[in-house]
């Protein structure tokens, strides 16, 4: 399999149109090549490309920030003397001086599948931006590690932030480029958009499905996605984000559990497959105990659930995560229904709204939670309605 940068490199016949024009570059630690050569060394090491500027997004360039709202300043690249702008510091959002500084810009972005995932919206904002100055946008296509499942709700008119981009389901299954598409269709942008697509990808192929293990390295895109496992869960685990819960924050399995010192895990999963034990599906649950070394619960020992998404129990097309979170967020409030799950503080600059809408895109799946007449049903109906709009909606846009 070739992801795009590598067919750049190869194929002179692609960088023809790059030639005598200044290239910025936007990418991350999980921006390499099959030999993990980094997209910036790797592309001024091309006579025939000139780079003139890179940008960082959430995390930075070097993917050396922990946490949300932790932003990167603008430095300059000590090796290549080029300027390296943030899009997660002073600004999200590219400036006109920054837009001024380039002809085309080259997007190289590992993606993990998930509306949330910033990197989609920092996409959106470049191609706004692009449209605005008359620039061009190629997006070197890499893996959609999850593959194309779809999942959760829509998000509604009027949540739009930096983890929603637009109206998007958590799981998408789309790649970067893909997703490129869509949004210049979806907002109507007047844009030079180009993909360098991907060659040999097998999204629905075992044992990966969306991520070539065994061909492919795993480089971080992110301090806390550290593996395949992490990016199957992620799109229930980073609902925990929006909750007094531990998503793993501060352990070696961030993102891929979920607990506190004041429940008791073994009722929790005994709840949730008594709830509907179809959405538990495709994994398998192992209640575990864990410390975090920072973040919430900080040195408490805590009783949690680990999903466990490789081996034989793993079944990519039953797999649910968004279900199987908001499943364990139903089960804690039957069995403590004064727990404070919700967790009030400013999630991505986005103040006065819970958190976990902002992270949903919307208050239907808080208010299900917390509607103790509310069944799994009721949210099923909603999601599966939203589900098949948006296959219906994103048949357009698939390159593979």
């Amino acid at each position: 399999m070739k992801c795009g940068i590598e067919r750049l490199l190869a194929e002179p016949a692609l960088r023809a149109p790059l030639e005598g024009r200044r290239v910025a570059l936007l990418a991350h630690p999980a921006s390499v090549t099959r030999e993990l050569t980094h997209s910036l060394d790797a592309l001024a090491a091309c006579g025939d490309i000139k780079l003139a500027v890179a940008f960082g997004p959430q995390h930075g360039l070097r993917g050396d920030k922990q946490d949300n709202m932790i932003e990167s300043p603008d430095f300059d690249d000590p090796v290549h003397g080029i300027p390296v702008f943030s899009l997660y510091g002073e600004v999200r959002r590219p400036t006109d001086a920054m837009m001024e500084a380039f002809d085309v810009l080259l997007v190289d972005l590992q993606d993990l599948g998930c509306r949330i995932y910033t990197f989609v919206t920092t996409l959106r904002y470049v191609l706004e931006a692009a449209a605005k100055h008359r620039k061009e946008v190629w997006v070197l296509d890499r893996p959609n590690p999850v593959g194309r499942p779809v999942e959760g709700l829509l998000l509604r008119d009027g949540w739009e932030s930096f983890v929603g981009a637009g109206p998007l389901p958590m799981r998408h299954g789309l790649t970067l480029g893909e997703l490129g598409l869509w949004f210049v269709a979806t907002l109507g942008l007047d844009v030079a958009y180009r993909i360098i697509e991907m060659q040999g990808w097998q999204p629905d192929a075992a044992p990966g499905f969306g991520w070539p293990l065994g061909e492919r390295m795993w480089i971080n895109p992110s301090p806390n996605a550290p593996n395949l496992s992490m990016a199957r869960a992620y799109a229930g685990t980073v609902m925990l984000e929006g909750t007094t819960l531990s998503e793993g924050r501060g352990t070696t399995r961030p993102l891929e559990l979920f607990g506190a010192p004041d429940i008791d895990a073994r009722r929790v999963m005994v709840e949730m497959n008594e709830l509907a034990p179809q959405w538990l599906r495709g994994c398998i649950l192992r209640d575990c105990w864990f410390e975090p070394t920072f973040h919430k619960h900080a040195g408490a020992l805590c009783s949690g659930v680990q999903i466990h998404t490789e081996g034989p129990g793993y079944d990519h097309q039953a797999f649910k995560p968004w279900r199987l979170q908001a499943l364990a967020f139903k089960a804690i409030r039957r069995l403590y229904p004064d727990y404070p799950l919700w967790r009030d503080f400013a999630y991505e600059y986005e103040h006065g709204k819970p958190a976990i809408d902002v992270i949903n895109g919307g208050p239907l799946l808080r208010e299900w939670v917390d509607d103790a007449a509310a069944t799994p049903q009721d949210l099923e109906a909603l999601a599966t309605a939203d589900e098949q709009a948006w296959l219906d909606e994103r048949r357009a846009h698939l390159r593979y």
